[in-house]
């Protein structure tokens, strides 16, 4: 192939730290292989007729190292020797006669990617081409626009970048195809006047700014398509790379390990974490977007204002409130404060019985193949139970299994009169079917002055990111004690202000209820047609499932993660399945349970 590769690696990599204190970034390790051993991987296949690198920062080091990997393909080295002074726009000055001899593939070191990434490039007819992906939050760098036909109508600097146009960019690769008469008619004559007009502290992106700006510029744009790849520039780039590029098997335990942040992988479907498809709506969303400068700015209120602010939207007394940043704050310091031994239903929510010691964990582990369990079957099972404290919640997760309010309030008078402290924790409550389903009325409390009731605000209301979570009771005496156990600022501005306004939009929320309640009937339905697969009813925003013939849960998760980019929750582990292949599924909006089913048809059916 007439055709060469010049890698730019003469930079320093500073924000990697001490990974690169003795090491050039490109001899970063991912997964065990640095990324310009996976880079000329994938270019020793490609029949180059040479590889040069531009080194600079421990060069002579990665010269060593590229030439102890037995490439076959000729390799090239220059010397930047100011690397410390100048950009990446020198670096390929100094290539500049190289750049002219040949059709040219041009790299970062930096990137690691799949063989397909490179290919796109390669096998692409048209001859000059820059690699674009769609803009994604995580992504910093040079942008371009694009017309109907690809060509590039603007390269964007970090200082014309304007985030209200997102939708409109794609960020560069930093992957490039020149060909030879691009590079000998364009690129080069503009590469010297622009070093010489404005020196060699630039990037050459900026060359190929000032190109698009010709009636013919003679470079076009590809659009990668789901192909993997990601530019590492600090430690937080190289564990979502790590991610990433980890084996099926690996990959599913680093993303459950991450218990969240999946926005930093924008095409995942989660199907693991449990919120609200249809809340919050989108006049809320405005209203908080219209407020973020003065939110972003301003302290919060204390707890005790934002006592009063939850207490009024679920009609109590501020004195019966306390306010957490989410739910697992509040379950850590409420469990702190009770003594003695807690009767819990598993498989559960683990959240509850990790904060005590196993001894004092008294379980109670339903006997049916649906973990379906009802009041009753609490009642006669902790009746001779030395229990203070009993636990339930419901809808309980991840059964579904629901037990009606007025059966909670016999088990709410039952633990009253053996003064058992009840902790309903009711953050799934507002899926179910059953009108009027809350304990979080004044009159009940007051009756049970045993009874808490905990909510997580991020699950029916959507709002997972601002963290919010509430407990209610009328002892009084703990929940100022558990006002004092947490910081006086332990909600931000952002929860502050979703209190102070979710009231103006209850029917929405209402709506989207109802709208979800109809959508979990047709996911039901649809997901019946799935062979081997057994669902079990659910009152909540997700559903229990068994595998029943014979694929593993956790290869099934494994898959569609990898396949899909789909994440479920595989329960194989889980304390109260052990051996048995069941599976969580989240509740979204129509078109991602489509999704799911048809990928579950694809490796099941």
């Amino acid at each position: 192939m007439s055709m060469q590769a010049i890698i730019l690696a003469a930079g320093m990599g500073k924000r990697l730290k001490e990974l690169t204190s003795n090491a050039t970034k490109c001899m970063v390790e991912v997964n065990g292989v640095t990324m310009i051993e996976k880079t000329l991987g994938h270019l020793e296949k490609l029949g180059l007729k040479r590889i040069v690198f531009v080194i600079g920062y421990e060069g002579q080091k990665l010269k060593s190292y590229v030439e102890s990997l037995n490439i076959k393909t000729p390799l090239e080295f220059i010397d930047n020797d100011v690397y410390y002074k100048t950009n990446n726009i020198y670096s390929l000055y100094l290539a500049k006669e190289k750049l002219v001899e040949d059709d040219t593939l041009l790299l970062e070191s930096d990137l690691v990617y799949e063989e397909a990434v490179i290919r796109k490039l390669v096998d692409h007819p048209y001859s000059s081409l820059t690699l674009v992906d769609k803009f994604e939050s995580w992504m910093d760098g040079t942008c371009v626009t694009l017309d109907e036909d690809d060509n590039i109508t603007a390269f964007l600097s970090k200082r014309e970048f304007d985030f209200s146009k997102t939708d409109e960019y794609y960020k560069t690769v930093n992957l490039y195809k020149f060909s030879k008469e691009f590079s000998q008619k364009h690129y080069v004559p503009f590469l010297e006047a622009y070093c010489k007009a404005l020196g060699t502290n630039e990037y050459y992106e900026q060359v190929l700014k000032v190109i698009t700006f010709l009636d013919d510029p003679q470079i076009k744009a590809v659009k990668l398509n789901g192909e993997k790849w990601y530019e590492i520039d600090d430690v937080q780039d190289l564990d979502i790379a790590e991610t990433l590029f980890a084996t099926k098997e690996e990959r599913l335990k680093r993303m459950q390990s991450r218990y969240g942040g999946y926005w930093r992988y924008p095409k995942l479907l989660d199907f693991c974490y449990l919120v609200n498809p249809y809340f919050p709506c989108r006049k809320l969303v405005d209203e908080m977007k219209s407020n973020f400068e003065t939110l972003l700015t301003e302290y919060p209120s204390g707890m005790s204002v934002n006592s009063l602010i939850a207490a009024k939207d679920f009609g109590l007394h501020k004195d019966q409130m306390v306010v957490g940043n989410g739910a697992s704050e509040l379950i850590k310091s409420l469990m702190e404060q009770l003594p003695g031994k807690i009767g819990v239903v598993k498989p559960t929510f683990e959240e509850y019985p990790n904060r005590k010691n196993a001894e004092d964990v008294i379980v109670f582990l339903p006997s049916n193949e649906d973990y379906s369990y009802s009041a009753e079957d609490l009642m006669n099972y902790y009746a001779d139970k030395d229990i203070k404290t009993l636990l339930l919640i419901n809808p309980d997760n991840p059964s579904g299994n629901y037990i009606p309010k007025k059966d909670v309030l016999l088990l709410a008078a039952w633990a009253e009169e053996r003064e058992i402290c009840l902790i309903v924790d009711e953050s799934f409550v507002d899926f179910a079917d059953e009108a009027d389903s809350s304990l979080l009325e004044q009159a009940v409390l007051t009756q049970y002055p045993h009874l808490f009731v905990m909510k997580s605000i991020s699950k029916s209301y959507g709002v997972p990111g601002i963290r919010l979570g509430i407990l209610a009771g009328d002892n009084k005496e703990m929940i100022a004690k558990l006002k004092k156990d947490v910081s006086i600022w332990n909600i931000n501005s952002f929860g502050e202000f979703y209190l102070q306004i979710y009231e103006k939009y209850a029917k929405d929320y209402k709506a989207a209820m109802d709208k979800f309640r109809q959508e979990r009937r047709a996911f039901v339905n649809a997901l019946a047609e799935v062979r081997g697969l057994r669902v079990i009813p659910s009152q909540a925003n997700y559903l229990l499932c068994e595998l029943t013939n014979g694929e593993s849960a956790t290869k099934l998760a494994e898959d569609l993660l990898d396949e899909d980019n789909i994440l479920i929750k595989d329960l194989s582990t889980k304390k109260g399945f052990e051996g048995r292949n069941y599976i969580r599924i989240a509740i979204r909006d129509e078109k991602d349970n489509e999704k799911l089913v048809a990928a579950l048809k694809k490796k099941l059916n």
